[in-house]
């Protein structure tokens, strides 16, 4: 308030916001783990490949480091406490990680060799398809929890 008579401070204007959906805050966490695991798994391929290891093996090699760090953070973080059990949740994660593994190599080396593109092209093609494959298998399968609808709104 001013020291004035008769006149008022003014106060910075607020919108009321709601909170943030449990599920957004989740999937925002999600992507933050995903690139992450991208940075590893491009920098983990591109070494490999300029090292002389087939491109598909690459692939697969790269997306398994890059698993390895997701498992890590997407169990404490970004999925935390939605875990059944400690074992079944890592032997679920493993096989939906296998699949991805075995998704990418194959999906390199149809885009390099049936497609023409390079190594690093068909890695950057095929790895947004594997990326939402394995988060509608992880959130599904890994980490299924409660439903969003059943998620409380507000903290």
């Amino acid at each position: 308030m001013s020291s004035r008579p008769g006149r008022i401070a003014a106060r910075p204007m607020r919108l009321p916001l709601p909170p943030l959906p449990a599920e957004i805050a989740r999937l925002v966490r999600f992507c933050g783990v995903g690139a992450t695991n991208t940075a590893i798994t491009l920098a983990t391929f591109d070494l490999l490949v300029h090292a002389g290891c087939p491109a598909w093996a690459a692939s697969a090699i790269a997306f398994a480091a890059g698993a390895v760090n997701g498992y890590h953070w997407n169990a404490r973080w970004t999925f935390a406490g939605r875990a059944a059990g400690a074992t079944a949740t890592r032997l679920r994660y493993l096989a939906v990680q296998g699949a991805g593994t075995v998704v990418s190599a194959i999906g390199v080396l149809g885009a390099h060799d049936v497609l023409g593109l390079a190594h690093l092209a068909a890695e950057l093609v095929i790895l947004p398809l594997v990326t939402v494959l394995t988060y509608v298998l992880m959130r599904s399968v890994v980490f299924p929890g409660r439903t969003a609808e059943q998620l409380p709104t507000s903290a």
